[in-house]
C-alpha cells in the first residue's frame, strides 16, 4: 500500500466533510490526541505513520463524528 501524504485527500476534499476550515483543524486535532491515548482507528487499513495523518483520513472517511455546542453569537446593535 502507497503511504499517504498531507497532500492527500486534499484540503478541499475534507472542507466536504466538515464546515470549515477551522473546525477541520479543531477535529483532526483532538482525533489525533484521542489515537495518542490509544483509542482504537477507525479505519481498516490502518497503515499511517502518524496519529494526525490516521485522524485526517478518518475525517475524509467520514468516519469521525463531532458535535458543535458553540452556540451562535448574539448581534449588539
Amino acid at each position: 500500500m502507497e503511504k499517504k501524504t498531507m497532500i492527500n485527500p486534499s484540503i478541499t476534499d475534507l472542507l466536504e466533510k466538515v464546515d470549515n476550515r477551522y473546525r477541520l483543524v479543531t477535529v483532526t486535532a483532538k482525533r489525533a490526541r484521542q489515537l495518542i491515548a490509544k483509542q482504537p482507528m477507525l479505519v481498516e487499513d490502518g497503515d499511517y505513520d502518524k496519529p494526525l495523518t490516521t485522524a485526517i483520513e478518518e475525517v475524509n472517511e467520514g468516519l469521525v463524528h463531532y458535535e458543535s455546542t458553540q452556540e451562535p453569537p448574539k448581534v449588539v446593535s
